[in-house]
């Protein structure tokens, strides 16, 4: 069993890294998107519709910055961190910095929603797919779990 089960896994995890690499991919653009908008502000702002779907709002808002730093370099740097750690198949690193984004991600849609009552659509893609990459580490994480302990 465990001979069929070890190839099955792996073919799985192969493109379970591969949806992470391009997740990760559309992120970095999504962040660098993100960041231009914030240092150029253009007078013309795609997502900016509206009082209530304002990316305008978060990127000169209370958000814009964390701890100094513009918030969208946290995200460049975290997807760049993670497209790496799926490149060379560094589960550890890969769950860490996605449990990090996470967290992040969360803490920013609770800001946006909560207090500032504004939503961002570039920030809710970026949302979604550390939701998905987050999702796709822990079962990474939980198979080669599962393949250590039936050997």
């Amino acid at each position: 069993m465990v001979e069929f089960y070890f190839p099955e896994t792996m073919k799985n995890e192969k493109k379970l890294f591969f949806y992470i690499k391009a997740l990760s991919l559309i992120g970095i653009i999504l962040a660098v998107f993100l960041l231009w908008e914030q240092f150029t502000r253009p007078a013309f702002q795609i997502c900016s519709i509206n009082q209530t779907i304002n990316c305008d709002a978060i990127i000169s808002g209370e958000v814009a910055k964390t701890l100094g730093i513009p918030t969208p370099l946290y995200g460049l740097l975290g997807y760049i961190v993670i497209f790496f750690s799926a490149v060379f198949k560094k589960r550890k690193l890969l769950i860490s910095m996605a449990s990090f984004g996470l967290i992040f991600c969360l803490w920013i849609a609770y800001k946006e929603l909560f207090e500032l009552g504004v939503i961002c659509l570039i920030c809710i893609a970026c949302q979604a797919i550390m939701i998905t990459v987050f999702t796709f580490s822990l079962i990474i994480v939980r198979k080669s779990k599962d393949l250590l302990s039936n050997h």
